[in-house]
């Protein structure tokens, strides 16, 4: 029965029968050099496309030297992903060409338009490709496909749905050196429309990629004429049947995948929270800012004011928290303490004075004009805790119901406050939490390895 391809796109890749246990933790390096070339090439496709882009619009054809060098372009890129993380799919080492090689086992082909819409070429790479770009952007990941992005359209590099499946085959091989076979299949189909959708944002056909996955290393075939065979009608139910059995093996993949996705993210947010708990404590073992330089010409540094509400949770909220530090480093005497919001404005009002209102970046300070204080802050009576001197210091707070400012000034009241300041708390609970996470993207590790190798397991049944 003489076929046809359901989509003028045609890529294709044959699983090698052999792969090694460990090339695939070293092929990023060994294909440096084509990504070098690639990132040229695809500066140069970028270009083409928009020449194209007009020549279509004009004359309704895509010169068909530029067509080649770009489809050119799609094949290499395809070999080195075939070859590396996009897929595992083999061994042999890619071909430094832009030309078609049979033997080589991955093989991207693109049908030459003759005739594309002058009207379509206008809001189909931008307009009517968007669900497809979402679609795309959870297959690869952040920022490793955009139409708007043309040299960054190269697929397989940005992690996401296929670069997590790929690095579960990379485990698989390392523990076992076999690929399984079923989730080569899903992953092959994941590539085939990723794929499909960059030549139509391209601007290489008119036909809109279709929302379904053809899962495989070969191009699905459908018949030339629209009725059926007597030996397919005979064969229906068979085919029902495996349709079904697909559509289970799909399932179990794509909620592997998510269950590996959440595990990752456990594992990573978890081993963070470890890092951070075990590295930022200091010696009396609270958890610490980084120090932060806070200057000022003015007389005063003061924080914004923060609302303390425990609202019966006094004993949850303590427990975790613990008591907060403020640490202080200076060499002039520096005084700092806490205040309710309400005293520290009074004691401030009429002062010149800088409120510290973001820290991203460093300090960034609101400046409230005024003179200078009519008293040293050390003579007043309404700090609930406060340190004073010079060097380093340390100043506890257990922390209470209200709404709380900190003040930095000189201990003598005068002009020109610099310190180093970090803040913190004891949270003996952190490192709990961290364990927690890993704890739980272990499960869910573990459930999505039963799940794809479920899938896979069914495949080969």
């Amino acid at each position: 029965m003489e076929g046809r391809s359901t989509y003028p796109v045609r890529l294709e890749g044959r699983l090698d029968t052999e792969l090694s246990r460990w090339l695939w933790l070293v092929k990023w390096l060994l294909a440096i050099p084509h990504y070098i070339v690639l990132a040229f090439l695809w500066i140069a496709f970028f270009v083409l496309t928009v020449v194209a882009f007009f020549a279509i619009l004009f004359t309704g054809r895509y010169p068909r030297g530029i067509f080649e060098f770009n489809v050119g372009v799609l094949r290499w890129t395809w070999r080195v992903a075939f070859y590396s993380y996009a897929a595992l799919g083999t061994d042999r080492y890619p071909p430094f060409t832009l030309g078609e090689e049979p033997d080589y086992p991955a093989t991207l082909a693109i049908a030459y338009p003759e005739k594309l819409s002058r009207g379509l070429v206008l809001v189909k790479w931008w307009l009517l490709a968007i669900p497809q770009y979402v679609v795309v952007g959870i297959l690869v990941g952040g920022g490793a496909f955009a139409a708007s992005q043309g040299n960054d359209w190269a697929w397989g590099y940005g992690g996401g749905l296929i670069g997590l499946l790929v690095l579960i085959v990379g485990v698989a091989l390392l523990f076992t050196t076999k690929y399984p076979r079923g989730l080569f299949d899903f992953v092959l189909g994941l590539d085939r429309w990723v794929v499909r959708v960059g030549a139509y944002a391209g601007l290489m056909t008119d036909a809109y990629p279709p929302f379904r996955l053809d899962q495989g290393g070969d191009e699905p075939e459908e018949a030339s004429s629209g009725a059926p065979l007597a030996s397919d009608l005979a064969a229906e139910t068979p085919i029902v049947e495996r349709r079904h059995g697909r559509a289970g093996r799909v399932a179990l993949f794509v909620t592997g995948a998510i269950a590996a996705l959440l595990a990752f993210a456990m594992f990573v947010g978890g081993c963070a929270i470890v890092a951070i708990d075990q590295t930022q404590r200091d010696d009396d073992g609270f958890l610490m800012s980084p120090n932060e330089d806070f200057s000022t010409s003015t007389y005063a540094i003061s924080s914004e004011s923060a609302d303390v509400d425990l609202e019966g949770a006094e004993w949850a909220v303590k427990g975790f928290l613990g008591t907060v530090r403020i640490r202080k480093e200076s060499e002039r005497p520096v005084f700092v303490g806490i205040a309710s919001a309400a005293n520290a404005a009074r004691y401030l009002l009429g002062v010149e004075h800088d409120v510290v209102t973001d820290l991203d970046g460093g300090p960034q300070y609101s400046a409230r004009p005024g003179a200078a204080p009519a008293a040293q802050p050390g003579q007043e009576t309404f700090w609930v805790a406060s340190m004073s001197g010079a060097g380093e210091q340390a100043l506890d707070w257990e922390p209470e119901d209200g709404n709380w400012t900190v003040v930095a000034m000189n201990e003598d009241a005068t002009r020109g406050v610099a310190a180093e300041l970090s803040i913190g708390a004891e949270l003996d609970s952190v490192i709990w939490i961290g364990v927690g996470l890993l704890l739980a993207g272990g499960l869910f590790a573990a459930l999505a390895a039963v799940l794809v190798t479920s899938g896979a397991h069914r495949g080969r049944r």
